[in-house]
């Protein structure tokens, strides 16, 4: 068999070694990169792992196209495995132009496997094997060449437990139903709409300081947040050195309409107000003159009142004392937000079909079931 470097740096070798994979079970996988100063990541390295002894460095800086990779990700045959796995789908995604298919996220996994569904890859490896990681190289700067060999080490040991840490995570498993629900959500990451983030037309509504707007300044801000998203992603530059979230804010409180409104508030820099003012005071100009039933409607805190409190306290206490029996982490079944939205749903009239809660369906209504036939 022909022996490849550790570190892969041209397309033959890529294919090789992608051929090579697509015979295995399972293939552990991690990138590395860099995010600062660009709206996208900045693929830096993928690291590789067919064991913990056969672990390889794919250098994106050296090889043009990686596509290759994408023959890989997409194969169903093979499992992937990464820790955390959302971000590194997003990247791989836009490399390779494939979809990844069959994921498994060992730290979505520890939550199935009586371990907090929140650890880190180190701590992972610390609980499952005695190992330490050496963390000394996470703020390193993964664009620069040559990689020195302890940012080689690194990089690899990020991969070469992996497959290892899969296998102890599934024995820790309380039976074949706990696994079935692993499978549910390890399912949804074969859709990307699954792990891409919010959507668009709704980031609008995770800018801290939107709670505190009244129809119209949402539909300010979502328009403006909106228009900003395209010039980011066109510039290739971060939204907050396009205009920042907080001077969205500003100008969506003050429905400032107007280029001397825009002009006299001084609320964008001189640079920012030459490259933008028009176009801002323009699409706050268009929404204020727009029906107010197209604007979004307000969404403030859930408030309960003291029945619903209750009903939340049983609903939480059922949840861990369930989880606790189960051996899953009890965040996996919903947050606090999602529980309190959850007990206003099922004690209001309002329309079950208008909200969309990941505890009406599934494994977690599984769980749910008994506090769901409570009398309300």
């Amino acid at each position: 068999m022909e022996k490849l470097d550790t570190l892969i740096q041209n397309k033959a070798d890529l294919e090789l070694f992608v051929h090579r994979a697509r015979q295995t079970d399972a293939i552990a996988l991690d990138t590395e990169f860099v995010w600062e100063r660009t709206f996208y990541p900045q693929l830096g390295l993928i690291q590789v792992a067919l064991s913990d002894e056969d672990c390889y460095l794919i250098d994106p800086c050296a090889i043009e196209d990686i596509t290759p990779l994408g023959l890989l990700l997409s194969d169903r045959s093979v499992i992937k495995i990464f820790h955390d796995a959302p971000q590194d789908l997003i990247i791989l995604h836009r490399a390779t132009g494939s979809i990844p298919q069959n994921i498994f996220d060992t730290r979505l996994a520890a939550g199935f496997s009586n371990l907090p569904e929140t650890l880190s890859l180190s701590n992972v490896v610390k609980e499952l094997l005695d190992i330490t990681l050496d963390k000394t190289e996470t703020r390193t700067n993964w664009l620069q060449r040559p990689l020195s060999s302890k940012q080689v080490s690194y990089a690899l040991n990020d991969v070469r437990y992996l497959r290892a840490v899969r296998v102890l995570l599934l024995t820790r498993m309380i039976g074949p139903k706990i696994k079935s629900w692993l499978l549910e959500e390890l399912n949804l990451l074969n859709n990307p709409a699954n792990y891409s983030g919010s959507a668009i037309n709704n980031r609008f509504s995770k800018i801290r300081g939107s709670k505190t707007l009244d129809r119209r300044g949402l539909a300010i801000l979502k328009n403006l947040t909106v228009w900003r998203e395209g010039i980011a992603r066109k510039l290739d530059r971060p939204r907050g050195h396009v205009i920042k979230d907080t001077v969205l804010l500003g100008i969506a409180k003050q429905n400032l309409n107007s280029i001397e409104m825009l002009q006299e508030s001084d609320i964008l820099s001189a640079r920012a107000f030459k490259k933008y003012g028009k176009t801002v005071a323009a699409i706050v100009n268009e929404t204020c003159n727009q029906s107010i039933d197209t604007y979004p409607a307000p969404h403030g805190p859930v408030r309960l009142n003291r029945r619903q409190k209750e009903s939340l306290k049983k609903l939480q206490n059922l949840i861990t004392l369930k989880c606790e029996l189960l051996g899953i982490s009890p965040t996996l079944v919903g947050s606090n937000s999602e529980l309190k939205l959850l007990i206003k749903m099922l004690s209001t009239t309002q329309s079950q079909d208008s909200i969309q809660l990941r505890q009406t369906e599934g494994w977690r209504k599984n769980i749910l079931e008994d506090f769901f036939k409570q009398s309300w």
